[in-house]
């Protein structure tokens, strides 16, 4: 039975290492769907920003914010709590879907225990990234088993398609007619 008479409200949690193409595709679902894209790692940056990090994506900036993101969790669950607060939002808004993009396994799940909106995992993998980025967030990527995982090694316009079938699988898979 389809969720016709319930408005679509699915939670995302996208993850894959640095460089794979999570925001652009991200974007291709808001071509198709009415959705946001939130990070753990944002509230990090902001607070890295003020102290000296110039919003550098090489794997020692990489490896300082993961290892800052890891400090934060384990004394106030700040990573965790934004998105929340960003979840909560969604709850109260129009949007169909909601990108939870978060890297570390034990984040995934406390994040997951904690939505009440049907929520899946999703892994975007690109073979041009794989390999050691020198911190635990990156290089964790792949330690937990997720619910769908899409290989991002086409040009944009089969990747756009493609992302944009999978949100409707997605949303079919969990009972919505999209």
């Amino acid at each position: 039975m389809y969720k016709e008479d319930v408005e679509m409200k699915i939670v995302i949690i996208i993850n894959g290492r640095g460089g794979a193409g999570k925001d652009t595709l991200c974007g291709f679902a808001a071509e198709g769907f009415k959705s946001e894209s939130h990070s753990s790692i944002d509230p990090i940056k902001e607070i890295a920003s003020k102290y000296g990090w110039k919003g550098d994506k090489d794997s020692r900036s990489r490896k300082f914010l993961s290892d800052l993101k890891r400090v934060f969790a384990e004394y106030n669950d700040l990573p965790t709590v934004y998105l929340m607060e960003k979840y909560h939002a969604f709850l109260q808004n129009g949007n169909e879907l909601f990108f939870a993009h978060i890297r570390e396994a034990e984040e995934i799940k406390k994040f997951k225990s904690k939505v009440e909106s049907p929520c899946v995992t999703l892994l975007i993998r690109r073979n041009d990234r794989m390999g050691d980025w020198g911190n635990a967030s990156d290089d964790g990527v792949e330690d937990i088993a997720y619910d769908y995982v899409y290989d991002n090694d086409r040009d944009l316009d089969t990747a756009r398609r493609e992302f944009i079938e999978l949100m409707n699988k997605i949303g079919e898979d969990l009972g919505f007619h999209v």
